[in-house]
């Protein structure tokens, strides 16, 4: 499943995703300005444009080996990132905001 995130601008969207956060292109089509994105096991779609109702509730999950090291590293360059969160001592999350707001989650398996 391939989950899809409007962007205000694409070319932007797809330095963010690739350079900053690792994923690599496998599809662009430049006329209808949309681009797919794989990382791993995480598929996600840059469409320009506008959100759909309820597209703000769809978020991909990215599994890194470190949160806490990638969390540092997202945030000297400058992206929006939360707080760390552990799950009882089972997995750790943070989230991460692309330069339009959309939300990306990273996880890391503590088991």
């Amino acid at each position: 499943m391939r989950i899809w995130y409007r962007v205000s601008d694409l070319g932007a969207a797809r330095v963010f995703y690739t350079e900053i956060l690792g994923f690599t292109e496998s599809f662009v089509d430049e006329d209808e300005r949309w681009a797919a994105l794989d990382r791993g096991a995480t598929e996600i779609a840059l469409g320009e444009g506008e959100p759909e109702p309820g597209e703000e509730d769809v978020v991909a999950t990215i599994d890194v080996e470190d949160v806490k090291a990638e969390r540092e590293r997202l945030e000297r360059a400058q992206v929006e990132v939360g707080t760390v969160l552990e799950l009882h001592g089972l997995m750790r999350l943070v989230d991460v905001f692309d330069p339009d707001g959309n939300r990306i989650q990273l996880s890391q398996e503590l088991s």
